[in-house]
């Protein structure tokens, strides 16, 4: 158990029979009146990203989630599967849960799969992947007092803005976090 104002981004704690990632903590303190804690945080179940306040004082429980490097194979229909390269363990995660994963995967990357006890929260991705732009309209003259771009589908069928210069057939990274180019690979 910890003082909510303890907590640092990354940590993770179990409250009411949610799992939580800290993503951001604001202490708040007025002469008036205890300190604030306003904690931003996912639920790893359900995705869902909330802020929650408590007052100085609080206890959490902490938890230490498990998390193991697999290969990511290929997409089922409904499901993901990933393979332990030690064991040949396959793990099928399902497709609802990995919406955004999903667009950033392509066969064959190694991801660390996230869990707590037997059940399986998620997936942690690498910070920027490789992907091959497979449509994309050709550059045009026009607006270069600002960053110049355009729109292209990568194989994984995720559409993101690339630099004008960027043609069809070209690998790009990718920022998994939140999808944007970050250069040729």
């Amino acid at each position: 158990m910890v003082n909510v104002t303890e907590l640092r981004p990354g940590n993770y704690f179990e409250e009411e029979g949610n799992i939580y990632r800290v993503i951001d903590i604001l202490l708040n303190k007025t002469a008036m009146r205890k300190m604030v804690a306003k904690v931003k945080v996912k639920n790893l179940r359900t995705g869902a990203v909330t802020e929650i306040a408590r007052n100085s004082g609080y206890q959490i429980e902490t938890i230490r989630l498990d998390k193991k490097q697999m290969q990511y194979l290929y997409d089922s229909g409904e499901t993901l599967v990933f393979m332990d390269q030690n064991t040949y363990e396959q793990v099928e995660i399902s497709k609802d849960r990995l919406q955004w994963e999903s667009q950033l995967l392509k066969g064959d990357e190694l991801v660390e799969i996230i869990s707590y006890g037997s059940e399986i929260l998620g997936v942690n991705l690498p910070a920027k992947v490789a992907l091959k732009v497979t449509q994309c309209d050709p550059a045009t003259r026009g607006d270069t007092i600002n960053k110049a771009m355009k729109e292209v589908t990568l194989e994984t069928g995720l559409k993101t803005k690339v630099p004008m210069f960027i043609e069809e057939g070209e690998v790009v990274l990718i920022r998994t976090d939140n999808g944007e180019y970050d250069g040729r690979a």
